[in-house]
Formats: structure tokens, C-alpha cells, sequence
């Protein structure tokens, strides 16, 4: 019988949900190029269909929140970056803008947007309500 090993954001993430905040750990673990990463977003984030697979299509997903459901807060999780911003670091400067772009958008707003990137290991992907 193998030891299931607590994953480390498990607290936060769950005091952000205990606050009505929604959440949700997107790992970018194996990620190395533009693609892979708007794909595992797509994924990740459960983007609406018209989500373009592009860098403008990220940001208007984030500061257009329509798509999603309503909230008190939200707070994504972003883990595994460090691969990808290695293999693709000017990529990975354009996301880290669209992140914190998105962020800045909703300051200040009814219901707030946190992005987080964890420095230790990958989280595996989960979502919560």
C-alpha cells in the first residue's frame, strides 16, 4: 500500500473555499510550449468553447468571468510553471502579464480574482465550488 503524500495547498485552498471563494489548482507539470499550456488551460480552467487558444482569448476569459460560475471570489492556483517558463521564458513573461493584468481588473471589484504560482511541486488538477 503506497502513502498518499497531503498536498501542501490543500489548507488554502480550502479556507478560500470556507470564505464562498471558488478555486482551482491548475498544474502546468510537463507543459513546454504555447499550445500545451492554452490547451491545459482550456482544460483546467473548464474555458467556454469560444475560448481561442491564444494569448488575447486568455485575458478576455479572465476579465470577462460571464462563462463561469458566480462567486464571492476566486483563486486559481497555478503549479508547475517552472518547466514551462524554462522551455519557453518569453511565453511564460506573456502569460505571467495576462495573469496579472487579470488580477488587476478585478481589484477592488464585488468578487475578486487571486492568481497564485506555487513554488514547490505540482498540484494535481482539481476544482472546487
Amino acid at each position: 500500500m503506497t502513502e498518499q503524500t497531503p498536498d501542501p495547498l490543500a489548507p488554502v485552498l480550502d479556507a478560500a473555499r470556507g470564505a464562498g471563494w471558488t478555486t482551482a489548482a491548475l498544474s502546468l507539470a510537463g507543459v513546454r510550449d504555447k499550445a500545451a499550456f492554452m490547451e491545459r488551460c482550456a482544460r483546467g480552467l473548464g474555458l467556454p468553447e469560444w475560448f481561442g487558444h491564444n494569448w488575447d482569448a486568455l485575458a478576455d476569459c479572465l476579465t470577462d468571468l460571464s462563462w463561469a460560475p458566480r462567486a464571492r471570489g476566486r483563486l486559481l492556483v497555478v503549479s508547475g510553471w517552472q518547466e514551462y517558463a524554462r522551455a519557453e521564458p518569453g511565453e511564460w513573461e506573456i502569460a505571467q502579464e495576462v495573469f496579472s493584468s487579470a488580477v488587476e481588473h478585478w481589484r477592488g471589484a464585488e468578487t475578486g480574482l487571486e492568481i497564485v504560482l506555487a513554488l514547490g511541486p505540482a498540484a494535481t488538477d482539481s476544482r472546487g465550488g
